[in-house]
């Protein structure tokens, strides 16, 4: 049997931006806290969504963060983006399936390699970071199988939403992403 599911990966628009914001707003207490995230540091809905606006009209060399939407079937399923970018260096990639039965079936290794061009290609990358929290496996392995190198662990705040916590600290350099992608 052939596999009909088409999973296709596009730059964030406008209308993307409320599913973005409404994943983490929406979400369950014992999710976020389980990849990271301190609750109580999540801002107001109208003001995330009105930041993110704001980011998203910026060029793409002034861009503070970037985002792009996994579609599965050309439906939104979830999102990665990009923040701490330094134009032609480097940034630092977060990973986000919005439905959990979209995750922990390979898909999500697959919409991490479709974006990964949109991050390396549009900003001139050399380096990309991904440093998610040590004690949540499923990114940690999805790197892994990605051919993401890990670099160390250390205790961080490793974002403006997140608590001190435990983070592994991976790397995928250009030449290696192109090297895999016989590019």
């Amino acid at each position: 049997m052939v596999d009909q599911n088409i999973l296709s990966v596009r730059e964030a628009g406008e209308n993307d931006l409320e599913r973005i914001v409404d994943y983490f707003c929406n979400a369950d207490k014992d999710f976020l806290l389980g990849m990271g995230v301190e609750p109580l540091k999540l801002p107001q809905k109208d003001e995330w969504l009105k930041l993110l606006f704001h980011e998203s009209q910026r060029c793409l060399m002034n861009k503070k963060i970037f985002y792009v939407v996994w579609l599965f079937n050309n439906i939104p399923v979830g999102h990665s983006n990009i923040n701490k970018i330094i134009w032609s260096e480097e940034a630092y990639m977060h990973i986000h399936m919005w439905d959990s039965s979209n995750r922990q079936n390979g898909i999500g290794v697959k919409f991490i390699e479709l974006s990964l061009p949109h991050f390396f290609d549009n900003f001139v990358l050399k380096r990309l970071y991904c440093e998610p929290y040590a004690l949540n496996p499923s990114p940690n392995k999805t790197l892994k199988k990605i051919g993401f190198e890990f670099l160390r662990e250390y205790v961080t705040i490793p974002g403006w939403i997140q608590f001190e916590q435990p983070v592994n600290l991976w790397v995928l350099s250009y030449d290696r992403f192109v090297k895999r992608n016989k590019i």
